[in-house]
């Protein structure tokens, strides 16, 4: 007998990395609830069925979680003052958690950042157990750190914190395709070339969540095999090492502008996933494709 098909909340179905999961939840035959703010906003497809409404709304969180298998909640207004970082990852992301606690979800499958870690010159590598910013280090480290934190106190649910570096891939709304080259163009265009620039493609980043999500990683006693049952696992997903000549270099070289070098001290280590390689996870985009999609969509811009 076939099972049945699992039920997935996606909470800004709408974003770059919300509609993303929302395709490949659909291509792993799930059965999506696609939450956004904005009527008709969600993306199509058989299998998604759009859910207008606040998550941070307890009476809606409670009514769009019911039945589900899990919930995977990729929403944090980057960018935006602090107060509302803090109302959005902070209050709100709980409020949908302890939703899918009280109503039995499975899992939380939560979007957090590899942001959180300190990077500093002279730090080596960095596993899920690498020192995390302090306190006061800006109001995105500070919110998501909050966040991940006020996540861990919803006792009794399986929550996965997935820690992805910079997120690459097409798109209006994606800082590192369309927004940083922006600024970029507009004269932000200092690095050391020799700085580690983390990345992951945000189809690689989607395809691990679902995966998470509908149940092909198995929960198990020692993190390094999966997602501890009842507790808060992170996972780190980051791809091939790389630097800011590299992204900096491409980016530049397709406006026709010229980089400002510098020399500072910076951070030269790497990103490990190793526990998300040993999930199951393989990376399909490598560093030569993602650039040249950053590259191909410049150009079609420019």
């Amino acid at each position: 007998m076939t099972p049945p098909s699992p039920v997935v909340v996606v909470t800004g179905a709408n974003g770059l990395v919300g509609s993303a999961v929302c395709r490949a939840l659909v291509e792993r035959a799930a059965r999506v609830r696609a939450v956004v703010r904005r009527p008709g906003s969600a993306p199509d497809g058989d299998g998604v069925t759009e859910h207008v409404g606040d998550f941070a709304d307890e009476a809606f969180a409670r009514t769009v979680v019911q039945g589900a298998d899990a919930v995977v909640t990729t929403v944090h207004p980057m960018g935006s003052p602090r107060e509302v970082q803090h109302r959005v990852g902070v209050e709100g992301t709980p409020v949908v958690a302890r939703a899918a606690r009280d109503a039995g979800v499975a899992r939380l499958v939560h979007v957090s950042t590899a942001g959180v870690y300190d990077r500093s010159a002279g730090v080596g590598d960095l596993a899920e157990d690498g020192p995390l910013l302090p306190e006061g280090s800006g109001d995105y480290p500070d919110t998501k750190n909050a966040t991940d934190a006020a996540l861990a106190e919803v006792g009794g649910l399986t929550t996965v914190l997935v820690r992805p570096p910079a997120i690459v891939g097409a798109g209006e709304t994606s800082v590192w395709n369309t927004l940083r080259p922006r600024a970029v163009h507009d004269g932000e265009r200092r690095a050391n070339p020799a700085k580690t620039w983390a990345w992951v493609h945000v189809d690689d980043l989607a395809a691990f969540l679902a995966d998470v999500a509908t149940g092909a990683v198995a929960t198990a006693d020692d993190p390094e095999r999966g997602p501890a049952a009842g507790r808060t696992t992170p996972v780190v997903v980051a791809a091939e090492p790389a630097t800011w000549r590299d992204y900096l270099g491409t980016v530049t070289d397709a406006l026709g502008v010229a980089p400002e070098w510098t020399d500072e001290p910076v951070w030269t280590g790497q990103l490990r996933a190793d526990r998300a390689r040993a999930w199951g996870w393989t990376p399909r985009v490598g560093l030569t494709q993602a650039l040249d999609e950053l590259r191909r969509g410049l150009a079609a811009g420019s």
